[in-house]
């Protein structure tokens, strides 16, 4: 596939990057920054063009009318715009546009960028505000990813001591506890990704990624020594445009307390949001923090321009004996440190658009799909296509790839955890969790004829 990506930093690049990883991509960078681009091009087998997308003479060297896919990221939104709008005409099968302004996303807007050219919008700051809303209404979880209405769903945990699943095998779990509704998708230990079989064994402070029904979710908590919490209070740092959307989707079911340092953007935000308390002030001041209550807070969610900052933040809450920590970490060498100094829950806008980007580069049919953080791996919701391979075995007989694994399927209103003698039928919804270096064979399985 040949894909054309405009931007000016590092969302681009990180998306090169992410989908690079993936076999049979032909990636071109449209970058204004010259030293970013004499990077690229020293570092990466990437195709790097220094200039201006909405030039219509760059966007012509950057080859876009062969362009099956062309994506603009840049922080202005109207550059976006004009850029997908300009590389359709020019030739681009289809385009996709970054936006700042949630009312672009309304449904009765969508046929109007398609008739200029944009066929998808993309809201970074809308999907991550929506992430973080997930977690507290899933409070146990660290991350946590929802098929299909919540028919099947990715749980992300971290075993501490009291975890009953710890220094047993799966095949131990599976003895013990032979009617449960979750299956183990991927371990991830020392910064090494696990694909697990039988005889893996779950140790103190893996993250385990696991697919659940609805039914399981209470056993797989209790297994994981887990325990939902009751949230009522919530105290969000940072009033830009993850920390308003994010207020905007909790403040009816909470009672949020929002803290901006600068006075001119928190008299607007009081203005726009009618149940926050929005209080002027720095949350690197512990003293105001304390007066504010911080110790009466149930969640703390960090999520200024500054990855330190809300890394420090979420500790300082911990240590004032705050129940559930978010922060958004946009520098990704990060993530890992973070998830294992005590933060809950990890928040990555590049993760996120990559997340929604990913399905556009496969040929099989992709109706979710995350990117981890934490770890280079996808878990994704694929429509099993007539005649596929994926429809021809049993599960167990399947010639998947070493770093896949499918996880559940949903059949109709059914959900199902797969098991090896289950047979996928056309049409089936199938949750496979895979490595990059997997999503090429994986796409094949499920559109091959």
């Amino acid at each position: 596939m040949n894909i054309v990506i405009a931007g000016d930093g590092e969302v681009g690049l990180h998306l090169a990057q992410e989908l690079s990883s993936l076999e049979n991509q032909n990636i071109t960078i449209v970058d204004p920054h010259e030293d970013l681009i004499k990077m690229v091009g020293s570092h990466t087998d990437l195709l790097a063009i220094t200039g201006d997308s909405t030039s219509v003479e760059v966007l012509q060297n950057a080859n876009v009318r062969k362009a099956d896919l062309l994506i603009s990221v840049l922080h202005d939104e109207k550059i976006n715009l004009l850029t997908a709008a300009l590389g359709k005409q020019l030739g681009a099968k289809k385009t996709i546009a970054r936006i700042n302004n949630l009312e672009y996303l309304r449904p009765e807007n969508e046929e109007r960028f398609r008739n200029i050219g944009v066929d998808s919008l993309i809201c970074p700051e809308d999907i991550v505000s929506k992430e973080i809303a997930d977690l507290l209404k899933q409070t146990a979880a660290t991350e946590i990813f929802d098929f299909s209405g919540g028919k099947l769903s990715l749980f992300l945990i971290k075993l501490k001591e009291n975890a009953p699943v710890v220094n047993k095998t799966l095949n131990d779990i599976v003895s013990l506890y032979p009617h449960l509704d979750f299956r183990a998708v991927a371990i991830h230990r020392n910064s090494n990704t696990i694909i697990p079989k039988g005889d893996d064994e779950f140790q103190v402070n893996d993250l385990a990624y696991v697919i659940t029904k609805p039914g399981g979710i209470n056993d797989l908590l209790k297994l994981g020594g887990k325990q939902k919490l009751d949230i009522k209070n919530v105290m969000i740092v940072g009033g830009g445009r993850v920390g308003r959307s994010t207020a905007r989707k909790l403040e009816k079911s909470f009672r949020v307390k929002l803290f901006e340092k600068d006075k001119d953007k928190s008299l607007q935000l009081a203005d726009k949001l009618e149940h926050t308390l929005v209080i002027n002030g720095d949350a690197r001041d512990i003293q105001l923090m304390e007066d504010e209550d911080i110790r009466g807070m149930d969640a703390f969610i960090a999520v200024t321009d500054s990855s330190e900052t809300n890394i420090l933040s979420c500790l300082h809450a911990r240590k004032f004996g705050v129940k559930r920590t978010i922060a958004l970490v946009e520098n990704i060498d990060y993530i890992d440190i973070s998830q294992n100094i005590g933060i809950d829950s990890i928040i990555n806008k590049k993760l996120s658009t990559a997340s929604y980007i990913v399905r556009f580069t496969m040929h099989a049919e992709v109706t979710s799909i995350k990117c981890l953080s934490g770890i280079n791996a996808e878990v994704m919701e694929l429509v099993a296509n007539p005649h596929s391979s994926v429809t021809k075995k049993p599960i167990k007989d399947l010639n998947m790839p070493k770093r896949a694994i499918i996880g559940g399927v949903i059949r109709g209103n059914d959900s199902h955890i797969a098991v090896g003698d289950f047979q996928i039928e056309e049409g089936d919804k199938v949750v496979v969790f895979s490595m990059p270096e997997a999503i090429n064979k994986v796409d094949k399985l499920f559109n091959s004829k």
